[in-house]
């Protein structure tokens, strides 16, 4: 930093202010912004100079976490009506929950991204009122952008989260449904994890505690357990099975513009803050689903799910190290008919034990260890 210093006649010299953020080098603010991610926040970090509006575009590591979403039966809807189904889209079957993304939070951005180094004509007319100030902004003039959209001003992701603001299957209250699945041009992998009630551990001196079922510890005489049936338990997780399959598949379905437009993508994740489904694709499913153009449903937008072999664990009671039951705990491991098989203890179980996070993740591995029950589904 420049010293203070005088003239001939006694008056301060100031030096010229020095933007420190000029000294640092391109990669350096590169990983910065990587480090950010997400999508917003970057879209505010392009219009803060002519440099960062530069470098942004070349992010690599980019977050999308999606507001509300709206159903294609409400596209033609004012746009507050958009806002009210982001809480509302839960409880519709997956099949008519299909649904464009609204990014409210991206309209300042992104249209000052487009408007900050254009010399168009149509900017000296137009950008008094299309760049709104973020206290005055009317939330009924949202415009309704597709991560597709939003993307297009990025040029190299390879990792690639998006994030929508909650699962598409409505479940009770007190009941677990996890699911993660891989694809490619089609489904690769799925495996679902269920309980008909969770009850948390709770701390107390008394040194009761309900009995540990693990992996070996219930009666097993070779068939399903009475209590997987009684109380509609077989129906119940016959809808988890379907329901998180159709979710998986209108995931997929919803992504190919994205694979398509975006060739540098080495990991794209699509999952929802509640934790509910996980849809991963590696680079090699990615160039997959380009090469072989994927099984599509035209009536119900949604990739055509194949023939599977399925293979099914149960415990009526199941406690974990932590303390926590699991009511009806109920582990379906899923793959296409098509494939080899895979096995899902040893060597190669890791893909059933990582598909969750702890304490579920250790559910998964206690339950493989129980009496595998085979089934087979059509294509649907």
């Amino acid at each position: 930093m420049g010293l203070l210093r005088s003239d001939l006649s006694g008056r301060m010299i100031y030096p010229e202010p020095i933007d420190h953020l000029d000294s640092l080098p391109d990669s350096l603010l590169l990983f910065i912004f990587n480090k950010i991610g997400d999508v917003k926040a970057l879209g505010r970090c392009s219009v803060v100079s002519r440099r960062f509006h530069s470098l942004v575009p070349e992010v690599d590591n980019v977050v999308v976490r999606v507001d509300c979403v709206i159903s294609d039966d409400d596209s033609s809807s004012p746009s507050s009506s958009g806002y009210s189904s982001g809480s509302s889209d839960k409880s519709r079957h997956p099949i008519s929950a299909l649904f464009r993304l609204v990014f409210s939070g991206l309209l300042k951005p992104f249209q000052s991204i487009t408007q900050f180094i254009s010399i168009s004509t149509r900017r000296a007319s137009s950008s008094s009122s299309a760049v709104l100030d973020g206290d005055d902004f009317d939330k009924n003039s949202v415009t309704h952008h597709s991560p597709t959209q939003v993307l297009k001003n990025f040029n190299e992701i390879k990792l690639l989260r998006i994030e929508l603001p909650s699962g598409e299957l409505g479940i009770d209250e007190g009941v677990l449904l996890r699911w993660r699945a891989d694809f490619g041009s089609t489904l690769d992998n799925c495996i679902i994890l269920g309980a008909s009630s969770v009850i948390q551990p709770v701390t107390s001196s008394c040194d009761c505690s309900l009995p540990n079922v693990d992996g070996n510890g219930e009666n097993d005489n070779g068939s399903i357990p009475d209590s997987f049936y009684t109380n509609g338990g077989l129906k119940l997780r016959v809808v988890w099975t379907i329901s998180s399959l159709i979710a998986a598949s209108a995931r997929h379905y919803l992504l190919q513009p994205i694979i398509a437009e975006h060739k540098s993508l080495d990991s794209l994740v699509l999952t929802d803050a509640d934790g509910q489904g996980v849809l991963c694709m590696n680079r090699e499913q990615l160039e997959e689903l380009r090469v072989k153009p994927l099984s599509a449903s035209s009536a119900s937008k949604r990739t055509l799910v194949p023939a599977l072999n399925m293979r099914l664990w149960y415990a009526a009671h199941l406690e974990l190290p932590d303390g926590t039951v699991l009511k009806g705990a109920t582990l379906v491991a899923i793959r296409p008919s098509e494939q080899p098989k895979k096995e899902v203890v040893g060597s190669d179980g890791n893909w059933v034990a990582a598909a969750f996070e702890e304490p579920y993740g250790t559910a998964a591995r206690m339950l493989v260890k129980r009496r595998t029950y085979c089934l087979e589904m059509n294509s649907f």
